[in-house]
């Protein structure tokens, strides 16, 4: 046993992972949700399903539109991968990925023909074949490291504490928060203009509980910019420091908080122009949104060496006073101007579920945080 572990130090593990599976599953019915939503309004043309595949190529395109294609379809290529193992060598792994890849984005184009909202498209279609054969690439590259050598289980145990599964799970939904347009950087949780609306169906009379919470302030130009900039601060910290508590003290914080923050962001600037227009990507960089990232990124600095505890306690209250000062700050009336310029795009259609998301999650956060009991390792003590 010893001479078998000098020669291999990181033995081979034949395990398939359900996690991957149901990640296969779910990217999936993301692909069918966005690519055949509303799902109303079917209609037979008379037309081939599948007449786009000879079709002339578009003549108008973006490299924006090419290059969502592409990156779209680049998990699910990943995951076609890893799903196979490991049952498929790599060779037919790799083959039998880019064949259900090519299938599903062929289904995709096909049925749109009997979607009015939608256009068939090869160019699409070709992209999106694309974007499986990067990932097949990738997921062939990636299989050796993240199964058989398990590194996921080790990084795991070695940066996180024991049982995090529910905490990890609200903040990788953090940055999908995002998607949904909020009046103010970082804004989640504004939900006294979802209940005045909900009231205002139920009763059939207007109301407006900002209003009376308000009782007819008025803020000027820099107390919108100042109620910005606290908001993004203290969403930002108490997200950041739920990620925090769940680390061990021998895990590369400042990368991982990085990573979280540039994730978060870059997810906002795509939903942004997914959702109105490209040119509308960065229309959240307001200076009250810089502001407050800025200073928030200063406090984590000196956050980041506090007690588990501490952090726990603190992102509660950072949470709460984003919650507060969110839904008694009136929305910011030149964000709305600027939306009601916007034009909606045809890529993201998950309004509905992307507004719970924005309006439950720092709720679920804060409910996480107040039962969340920390696990007592030595080397977070």
């Amino acid at each position: 046993m010893q001479a078998d572990s000098a020669v291999n130090p990181h033995p081979i593990k034949h395990e398939s992972s359900p996690l991957v599976r149901v990640a296969l599953l779910a990217y999936t019915f993301l692909i069918v949700y966005a690519s055949w939503f509303p799902f109303t309004g079917w209609r037979d043309l008379g037309a081939s399903p599948l007449a786009y595949l000879s079709a002339p190529l578009p003549r108008y395109w973006t490299l924006f539109d090419v290059s969502i294609n592409v990156i779209g379809y680049v998990p699910l290529g990943i995951l076609l991968v890893l799903a196979g193992y490991p049952w498929l060598a790599r060779f037919w792994a790799a083959t039998f990925a880019l064949v259900i890849g090519v299938f599903v984005s062929g289904s995709m184009e096909a049925v749109q023909t009997y979607l009015p909202t939608r256009v068939a498209s090869n160019l699409d279609f070709i992209t999106n074949c694309a974007g499986v054969a990067i990932g097949i690439i990738v997921g062939c590259v990636l299989t050796p490291w993240l199964l058989e050598r398990d590194l996921l289980e080790k990084i795991r145990v070695r940066w996180f504490v024991p049982n995090i599964s529910n905490g990890l799970i609200i903040v990788a939904l953090w940055p999908l928060a995002q998607i949904y347009p909020q009046a103010y950087m970082l804004g989640l949780g504004q939900i006294v203009p979802t209940l005045s609306n909900w009231l205002n169906d139920y009763f059939d009379i207007p109301i407006d509980l900002g209003a009376l919470i308000r009782q007819g302030t008025e803020l000027t130009i820099e107390q919108y910019w100042l109620s910005e900039t606290m908001i993004t601060c203290c969403g930002l910290i108490g997200a950041v420091l739920i990620l925090l508590c769940l680390l061990q003290a021998k895990a590369p914080k400042a990368r991982l908080i990085t990573f979280l923050i540039f994730v978060n962001l870059a997810v906002k600037s795509l939903a942004a122009a997914l959702l109105f227009s490209p040119e509308n990507a960065y229309a959240w960089v307001t200076p009250g949104a810089q502001a407050g990232l800025l200073l928030g990124c200063l406090m984590l600095y000196g956050l980041a060496f506090t007690t588990p505890r501490a952090q726990r306690h603190l992102a509660i209250l950072m949470l709460g006073i984003s919650l507060v000062v969110v839904n008694f700050v009136p929305s910011n009336p030149y964000f709305t101007d600027t939306l009601s310029t916007w034009v909606q795009g045809k890529f993201l259609n998950f309004n509905g579920a992307a507004q719970f998301l924005c309006l439950a999650w720092p709720w679920i956060a804060i409910w996480f945080l107040l039962h969340y009991t920390p696990a007592k390792t030595s080397s977070r003590q």
